[in-house]
């Protein structure tokens, strides 16, 4: 028995064809369920079913994997001021927000983070030097920032 090439050139085992793997596998040590919601739905987690998407034991790809978990991106803050003195609750609305583990103004970390859903989150904002400052959401895949995306109110001249 030999192995061949298309062209009929016999494989030698020192020369196969393949190349070494950057993308090792890994073993699921646990069943790992996904979540869709119900229809159209609300994007609410009440709102969902789960899914059998690897059985425990299952071989998958590192890469696989990673492609699960999506970076969150931000379409709209609000409001998009606040005074200086912080403690404005804003809402943050985009895409993948569910793994959203901590939102900071200008560097200095929100409270009271609740993400409501993959589309919706709401922080309270830290106190912070009044001007524009990035706003930035840590998620599973990094961090993704969105530049100016809250401005700090001076407080009024009395």
């Amino acid at each position: 028995m030999g192995l061949y090439r298309q062209d009929g050139t016999r494989i030698t085992k020192a020369a196969f064809p393949a190349a070494a793997l950057t993308d090792p596998p890994v073993r699921v040590s646990e069943d790992v369920y996904i979540s869709e919601p119900y229809g159209r739905g609300d994007g609410q987690p009440e709102g969902s079913k789960r899914f059998l998407l690897y059985q425990a034991g299952t071989i998958v790809l590192r890469s696989a994997i990673d492609r699960l978990f999506t970076t969150a991106s931000v379409a709209s803050i609000s409001p998009a001021k606040g005074p200086a003195g912080g403690n404005t609750i804003v809402t943050i609305k985009g895409a993948n927000l569910d793994g959203v583990s901590a939102v900071t103004f200008g560097g200095a970390a929100g409270a009271d983070l609740h993400v409501r859903s993959a589309t919706e989150l709401t922080v309270k904002t830290p106190p912070g030097a009044a001007g524009a400052v990035a706003v930035e959401l840590t998620d599973d895949s990094g961090v993704v920032t969105k530049a100016n995306g809250f401005t700090y109110e001076a407080p009024a001249a009395g």
